[in-house]
């Protein structure tokens, strides 16, 4: 049987080289991602989608309700962002960007690809045409929340 006698200023460094990994490990901050596309090198891509919820009532009656999902995003100010909007449910959906002159129609099967640029922060509304107001059920909004 063999021993191993470790003298007290090596005991010193193998604990402090220890402690300075472990606090390296638990306290290094993570990259923050928009989106698992996003690469630091390149533009941010997020990819929404349009979505409906729909069922029948006891007494028959139809409802349905359209949204893009996700609902919000958070992009970063003065930075290009592309937007892909894939349709998934409804025909089409013609859209405006609330405060831009940006404008567009989502069609079922396809993507619409959105340059974003925003240089002033705040919130923006993605409102679709079709499904704009409580007179038309739920309106079809989404937020554009610029940091």
């Amino acid at each position: 049987m063999r021993f191993v006698f470790i003298r007290k200023k090596w005991l010193f460094f193998i604990c402090a080289a220890i402690l300075m990994g472990s606090l390296y490990f638990f306290t290094k901050e993570s990259v923050p991602t928009f989106q698992s596309s996003q690469n630091l090198d390149k533009d941010i891509t997020i990819d929404m989608v349009t979505g409906e919820f729909s069922t029948t009532t006891a007494d028959g009656k139809k409802i349905e309700a359209y949204r893009w999902d996700p609902g919000t995003i958070i992009i970063p100010q003065d930075e290009d962002v592309t937007l892909n909007i894939f349709g998934v449910n409804g025909d089409e959906h013609p859209f405006y960007i609330e405060g831009t002159d940006i404008k567009g129609t989502v069609k079922k099967g396809e993507k619409t690809a959105i340059s974003l640029h925003f240089k002033e922060e705040g919130s923006y509304r993605l409102i679709c045409d079709t499904h704009s107001h409580k007179g038309q059920h739920i309106p079809m909004i989404a937020y554009i929340i610029v940091e």
